[in-house]
């Protein structure tokens, strides 16, 4: 399986990268973008690993998820590759997964 990051999930995982430069260090940082990037290759040959995105069921498209540490893996699958649509923070209410202006895809 092919690993494939949509420009909103790039933008997200840079947003955070950003914030923890900003309010941490620019190793926290890093730290926590490894931690991301890392989680991500374990879909590479365990693509049903993560379960249903309850809270996208409504989009009918199969969204799964994984989790490192504070932030979900918002991933689905299509042909041979594993899209991944958005990184989104579990501290946040889910409702906002649905937000038009998030553009889950």
């Amino acid at each position: 399986m092919k690993i494939v990051w949509t420009d909103f999930a790039i933008r997200n995982l840079k947003d955070i990268f950003d914030y923890y430069s900003t309010k941490a260090n620019k190793k926290v940082a890093h730290k926590i973008r490894r931690q991301i990037l890392k989680s991500s290759k374990q879909l590479k040959n365990n693509p049903n690993s993560g379960p249903i995105e309850s809270s996208l069921t409504i989009l009918k498209k199969n969204h799964r998820y994984l989790v490192s540490g504070n932030y979900k893996l918002i991933y689905r699958l299509i042909d041979n590759q594993v899209i991944i649509n958005d990184v989104f923070d579990t501290r946040q209410n889910p409702s906002k997964m649905n937000d038009e202006k998030r553009k889950a895809e």
